[in-house]
């Protein structure tokens, strides 16, 4: 299950899976996998994300999961 929402704003945001890994303090692989639906961000880590790069965004949408 895909993050299709934020892999698409990361993309507009200019923002790339080695910002989010240094924001959250996880690999940047780890990231690449869980935006591909291997694994899962935690509530925290996904908030944390939201707040720094997606302020304007709802997180339900960020974070909504596609098959």
């Amino acid at each position: 299950m895909a993050l299709t929402n934020l892999v698409k704003e990361m993309a507009a945001f200019k923002v790339s899976n080695e910002m989010l890994s240094e924001k959250i303090g996880v690999h940047r692989n780890t990231i690449a996998n869980r935006l591909s639906g291997v694994g899962k961000f935690s509530i925290e880590e996904a908030f944390a994300i939201q707040k720094q790069f997606f302020p304007t965004l709802g997180i339900e949408y960020l974070f909504k999961q596609e098959k």
